[in-house]
């Protein structure tokens, strides 16, 4: 039988570009090369496309360096990646695509709406459900019709608070009182995220916030367990969710630094919970996918209380697969290998 070609999109253009780099080896080299061929394709944080030799050079980060171009075409009749080599270009054809991306450009809904144009089969959510799960105000808005508690909010424009800060923060502080956290809208690997225990933290955080995006969420802190629940499925495949798993950042919160570069940080798969708090959060995540109309993969994310109230925080629809990834680590607790899943996710890609 002949082997489908599968090409692999990694790093892109958002400030999730090195988390990317470090998930996408561990997927390449998951990939049953029985049954596929892999393209491996690099984006530079600038937005050039390269041809990717190995996974070696990708964990050294040696494709950078890459000469030969390779670009997506959109052409639906031809379904292929143009390559420019040594100033030769020629189509090679792909059968499918696991955009491996982090963030916007890649996992927004805009790498989705292009592999949407060239009729290629593609891992994970389609373009509407990464656009609204990217976007944590519209999130937000979604979750709110489905009776689901979450962190109550006050949206922030950039453009408004730059125009009048005092007023901004005048709203906020007159819905919450300290701490609170500082959101940009659209950003992951909680780039851009702050706390802020007084208004001189609160100025700050929100023009860190601004640097990530035009659209700001300022919450009310949530004092509780930091929750992860893995969810796949999806189309004819039942939606299925994990056990759950528990963040323990060795910070003060769970910000970039303590997530991929703080040894200290632990997660524990199918924490002790209050009563049946686990259900419900596997429930949940089960009803925030649907209702996003997810596809393939996603990470949803809660707080549960002391008292075991769930509490949704946000969704992830291309969570990371790097060695301390809470995505595979929960499936794995649950019988599932990092290879069999995988390969079920580019399944489930053909099945769409």
């Amino acid at each position: 039988m002949k082997k489908k070609k599968i090409a692999v999109l990694f790093g892109g253009q958002s400030s999730e570009h090195i988390v990317s780099c470090m998930s996408v080896a561990n997927v390449a080299e998951q990939i049953d090369t029985e049954h596929y061929d892999l393209l491996l394709i690099g984006i530079t944080e600038d937005g050039h496309w390269l041809k990717t030799a190995s996974i070696s050079d990708i964990r050294s980060g040696a494709w950078k360096e890459s000469q030969t171009e390779a670009v997506l075409s959109p052409d639906a009749t031809k379904q292929c990646i143009i390559i420019t080599e040594n100033g030769n270009t020629y189509e090679e054809k792909v059968d499918a695509v696991f955009p491996v991306l982090h963030g916007p450009f890649g996992e927004d809904g805009t790498v989705q709406g292009l592999l949407e144009m060239a009729r290629l089969p593609y891992v994970g959510c389609g373009v509407l459900s990464s656009a609204v799960s990217m976007d944590k105000l519209y999130t937000k808005i979604i979750v709110d019709d489905l009776g689901i508690r979450q962190a109550d909010y006050v949206p922030v424009m950039s453009w408004r608070m730059k125009k009048d800060m005092d007023g901004t923060i005048a709203q906020i502080e007159g819905k919450f009182s300290y701490p609170v956290f500082i959101k940009p809208s659209n950003a992951g690997s909680s780039r851009g995220v702050s706390k802020a225990e007084n208004r001189e933290q609160l100025i700050a955080g929100l023009e860190e916030a601004a640097k990530h995006d035009r659209k700001i969420l300022v919450e009310e802190m949530i004092y509780g367990h930091e929750i992860e629940c893995a969810v796949f499925g999806g189309g004819q495949k039942p939606v299925q969710s994990s056990g759950v798993g528990e963040i323990l950042a060795a910070a003060d919160f769970y910000d970039f630094e303590a997530k991929y570069f703080n040894e200290e940080s632990r997660t524990v798969i199918n924490p002790s919970l209050p009563g049946d708090a686990a259900e419900r959060v596997r429930k949940a995540a089960e009803a925030v996918f649907n209702a996003v109309d997810g596809y393939g993969l996603a990470r949803v994310d809660f707080f549960v209380t002391d008292d075991g109230e769930v509490i949704f925080n946000e969704i992830n629809t291309m969570p990371g697969f790097t060695a301390i990834s809470m995505y595979p680590m929960l499936w794995e607790a649950a019988g599932i290998t990092k290879k069999e899943l995988i390969n079920r996710l580019i399944e489930l890609a053909f099945e769409r």
